[in-house]
């Protein structure tokens, strides 16, 4: 479970235009993740500008990388990412389930299997 100092520490490395970008993109490509280049190119910044980035994100615990051959893989770091929300939602409704329905209901619709149209 998230606690306050971590979440403080996420929310500073997200605080950033350049970085946030980063996430989503990462997000985006899914557990397969991105090569540092093609990575530099979607955001928009320069490999150094991604590594001083990524070194941030690294730190605040939202990404991962990994050696593949020469490349370096970055992906979003997923259970960081969801405790994250969970630390935000935590209490959320305090007895009135109408108030969260909104941000699960968006959860859910994204996290639905492809072609899984029982929950919709």
């Amino acid at each position: 479970m998230m606690d306050e100092r971590q979440a403080v520490a996420a929310f500073a490395a997200l605080g950033q235009e350049h970085r946030l970008r980063i996430v989503r993109q990462l997000v985006t490509a899914g557990l397969e993740g991105m090569a540092a280049g093609i990575l530099a190119e979607a955001v928009g910044v320069s490999g150094t500008n991604l590594s001083f980035h990524l070194k941030e994100l690294n730190h605040a615990g939202l990404v991962t990388s990994r050696r593949e051959g020469r490349s370096i893989i970055y992906s979003a770091a997923y259970p960081d990412l969801s405790e994250l929300i969970q630390f935000l939602m935590r209490d959320c409704c305090q007895g009135r389930p109408e108030v969260c329905a909104p941000a699960v209901a968006a959860l859910a619709a994204c996290c639905l299997p492809t072609g899984d149209t029982t929950h919709a």
